[in-house]
């Protein structure tokens, strides 16, 4: 496959830029009141903090903090260890995942230049060192709150296809590609609810590197 990243065009070196703010700004204005009334659930329900942080490397593997509402519940076991995803993830917890109402917060980032609308998903800051050389360019552009992996299967698709689609995203960013995703996600988020979790895990297996 082609690894080599396409030169920037106008459209992703300035109007994506542009876009992805007047999106952003426009979602926290509009939906503030959606905000407040998850915020006020997540507290009910899952306890403070509302928000979820997390460090994730971003564009050229820069690594920032990424903003969620949490999901999932601090239980911890005997020996004061969190007990496993399944276990607490809660119902409601499941709800925010498959309506995607978790990755609201993420609007910051996007206003921040952390992340972009669409993009190459933010993974962990861990699984850096085990990228081979044709998945790292999955940073050759901003992450994004959903992508070319994401409505290609999301968490059911093997770690393999999950970085071709990354990558193949990064090497052809087109509007063309950001208003279909953008539309498959609103699809797969309101009507599908398809592959929020894999076959073995709550969310996705870990990705352990290169066989």
């Amino acid at each position: 496959m082609d690894n080599k990243h396409v030169p920037y065009g106008i459209y992703e070196k300035y109007i994506k830029r542009i876009l992805d703010i007047i999106c952003a700004l426009a979602a926290l204005i509009v939906f503030c009141w959606l905000y407040a009334i998850v915020a006020v659930l997540v507290r009910i329900k899952l306890g403070s903090p509302v928000l979820f942080k997390q460090q994730r490397p971003g564009r050229n593997e820069k690594i920032f903090n990424l903003y969620k509402f949490r999901t999932m519940t601090d239980e911890k076991d005997e020996n004061g260890e969190l007990l496993p995803d399944e276990v607490r993830l809660t119902k409601f917890g499941k709800f925010l995942r498959k309506t995607s109402l978790d990755e609201l917060p993420e609007a910051i980032n996007i206003l921040k230049g952390d992340m972009s609308v669409v993009g190459p998903r933010p993974l962990l800051v861990r699984y850096l060192p085990l990228y081979n050389e044709y998945q790292r360019h999955r940073h050759d552009v901003r992450p994004g709150l959903s992508g070319w992996a994401q409505v290609n299967g999301r968490n059911t698709v093997s770690w393999e296809d999950k970085f071709n689609y990354d990558v193949e995203y990064a090497n052809h960013v087109t509007f063309a590609m950001d208003v279909k995703i953008v539309w498959k996600s609103f699809i797969q988020a309101f009507f599908k609810h398809e592959g929020i979790s894999s076959e073995t895990s709550a969310t996705m297996e870990e990705f352990t590197g290169n066989v």
